[in-house]
This record gives C-alpha cells, structure tokens and sequence, in this order.
C-alpha cells in the first residue's frame, strides 16, 4: 500500500469529507462493546454497504493496525478513513471517531468521579467497579484462543507461550509502571529465540520502542498528566484494556490523583461509553486537572495513533510481513495478555468495600458462565451498587 489506493493502483472511490466526518462519528456514537464491536462496524461500512475496500484489504489493515502499539481498533478506524481521502481524511475520521465517546466519559466524570458526588451515584460508581477486575480477567480470555494459534505448534515454543503470560501476570500485580519493560524484553527474547531456532528475519524493518518511556519523569501538574497520557497511547500493546496495569500505579500511588476505588470507576466508565476503551486516560486527566486535564490527556493519548498511520500506513504491508515485527510481538503478546488477567488483582485490592466482593463474583458468572456482555454485566452490577446505597449500606 503506498498512500491511499489498492494493491493494484487503482486509485481509492472518491469519498467527500463530509462523509468521513459523518459516517465516522456515527461510528463513534455507536462504538459499544469496544474493539470487536468497532472492528465490525467498520468492515460493514467500508467492505460490506459501501464498499469503499475490498475484504483483504480491511484484514491487512486489521492485522498490520495489530502489531502497531496504541488502541488497535482507533487505528484501524483512522486507517480506513486514510484510505479514503489520505492524511486529512484520516485525521477527520479519527477526531469524529473518538469526539462523541469523549464528551460522554467527561460528562461522566463531572458526575461521578466527583469526591462529593451524592451517595446513589458513589454506591453505582462502586458497583461498577466491582465488576472491572471480572472484566479484566474476560478481556485477556478472549485473547488467549488467536494468540496461541500464533504461536508455533512445537512444544518449546508453547513453554515459552506460557512463560510470557506468566512473566507479564507477575509484572502487572507486582512492577506497577516497570510493566513495560516486562512486555519488551518478552518480545525481545522471541525475536533472539526465533532466530536461533534458524527463522531468518525477512525485510529491513528494525524494531525499535520507546524504552525510556517505561518510568521517567518526575514532574507534577499538568506535565504529569501529558506523561502519563503519553506512555498509555505509546505502549498500549495489544488492546485498550492492558492501559490498566500502565496507569494505575502512576495514578493511584505515583501521583495520587485518585483513590483506588475511583480508579475502578474510571475504568468501568471506559467500557461504559462508545469509542476506544482508552478514554478511559480522559477521566483520569478530568480528576487530575479538571476539563482542561481530561481534553490534554485525550489530545496527548491519540496523537501516537494518528502519527502511527499517517507515518505507516504506506508501509503496512512490509510492517506486517517483516519477521521481526511478528516474532517481537509474539512474545509481548502473550505477555500482554498475562498483564491484562494479572491487573485483576491490584484491581481487586482497591476494593474499598466487603459487598464488592460478592458483587465481583456474580460478574465472574455473568461473563464466563452465562457470556453476557461486558456493557451489560457492567450496568447490572451498578444497578446493584445504586440499590444498596438507596438501602442505607455505606458508600
């Protein structure tokens, strides 16, 4: 792909930007259920009803959005909306894709994250809650089935499979924001061990990320947020939910912006609004600086997606083909994984109340046993949080 037009150099169908900016805030208006949701809103609009794409191309989009760090659907989002009109056709597409999720997470939090909200809505917020680490532990089961299909089928490369979901557990409940490291030196073991297992590396793509992001900075105010925001939409590797284990240390302990217990509704608010689950950066940014922290962190936490695409997408196809790019992010994948189930547990010790905890194990059936979905395994456990505050339990 170089620039927007299909393999074959067929130029692009013409789209005006009105359309772009339409259909794709739609989208965002719409944009429940997080990146399968939006994967599938996106392949019926562009492939199926338009027709603006061809199938392959959108998978290759998929797959190569995928290997790119950031929230991969908002990428994807922003890729097709590239390919349609280019650089200015992206960047319309991804502001109407992201704008409608993000004035309803900040009017949320105006609402709830608010340390002298009324009691109903501390006791809904705290239900909500309740149910994240469920959540956390569904969002890395539903990884696990493609990215062991990824791995190799010998049995060393199984043991090193699990070796990496183990190794980012652990990092996740105990590392805090040294998570990062964690995840790179996986994929960075894979590629080393890939190698001499005789798989030659194919292309000239180098794989270079951003060590010095992993715990720098010691500044506060409104440099704090923008850092913050910065290593979430940098290293947010392989979907929105592992930016849990990358914030929550900075944001509950590192800068105290909030109590374990908000940061549990900050989340739950992610994946209670439309658009990618890395709003969630946007609700930390409102308690930590009011309005303008929470449109600071949004603007810092999406630009590395918009200048990943811009800068890639005519090079997606050898991105996606270069075996290094494969071999990294097949050991911090599974890492990924392993950091996203391991958040459940400093997730789960922020539990301010006992009553949570039964509320958390009705959410581990509601979502495993019954395979109900996160939205509304997430209202039904607010719905329950709301009645026992109303009942007089304390909040």
């Amino acid at each position: 792909m170089s620039g927007p037009m299909n393999d074959d150099t067929t130029p692009a169908p013409h789209v005006s930007l009105s359309t772009i900016a339409r259909e794709w805030t739609r989208l965002g208006c719409i944009g429940f259920g997080g990146p399968p949701t939006h994967i599938s809103l996106l392949r019926r609009l562009c492939v199926e009803q338009r027709q603006w794409m061809d199938e392959r191309e959108f998978e290759d989009g998929v797959a190569a959005t995928n290997l790119l760090p950031g929230p991969a659907s908002t990428q994807l989002a922003i890729f097709c909306a590239w390919r349609l009109r280019g650089a200015m056709g992206a960047i319309i597409g991804g502001v109407c894709f992201i704008v409608p999720g993000l004035i309803l997470i900040l009017a949320l939090s105006v609402l709830v994250l608010d340390r002298h909200a009324p009691a109903w809505v501390l006791g809904t917020a705290a239900g909500a809650g309740a149910a994240v680490p469920a959540v956390a532990l569904k969002a890395a089961w539903t990884l696990v089935p493609a990215s062991r299909r990824a791995a190799a089928k010998r049995r060393v490369a199984r043991i090193r499979w699990m070796t990496y979901v183990v190794v980012g557990a652990l990092a996740a409940a105990t590392a805090g924001s040294y998570l990062v490291l964690a995840l790179v030196a996986c994929g960075l073991i894979e590629i080393v061990a890939q190698r001499r297992e005789n798989i030659k590396p194919s292309g000239t793509t180098r794989v270079t990320f951003p060590w010095a992001l992993g715990h720098v900075g010691g500044f506060g105010g409104i440099g704090a947020i923008g850092w913050v925001a910065l290593k979430v939409g940098a290293l947010s590797y392989g979907g929105g939910f592992v930016i849990v284990p990358l914030m929550q240390h900075d944001v509950v302990s590192t800068y105290h912006w909030m109590s374990g217990t908000q940061f549990l509704s900050a989340v739950a608010l992610g994946q209670l609004t439309p658009g990618p689950v890395v709003q969630t950066v946007a609700a930390v940014g409102y308690v930590a600086g009011g309005i303008g922290g929470g449109l600071l962190a949004a603007l810092v936490v999406f630009s590395p997606s918009f200048l990943f695409v811009l800068a890639g997408a005519p090079h997606f196809d050898g991105i996606r083909q270069n075996q290094s790019v494969r071999s990294f992010f097949r050991g911090a994948g599974p890492a990924v994984i392993g950091a996203i189930a391991g958040s459940a547990i400093p997730l789960g010790r922020s539990f301010s109340h006992l009553w949570q905890i039964p509320i958390l194990a009705g959410a581990l059936v509601l979502l495993f046993v019954f395979r109900r979905s996160v939205v509304a395994c997430l209202l039904l456990a607010g719905f329950v949080g709301l009645l026992l505050a109303l009942s007089g339990v304390h909040v």
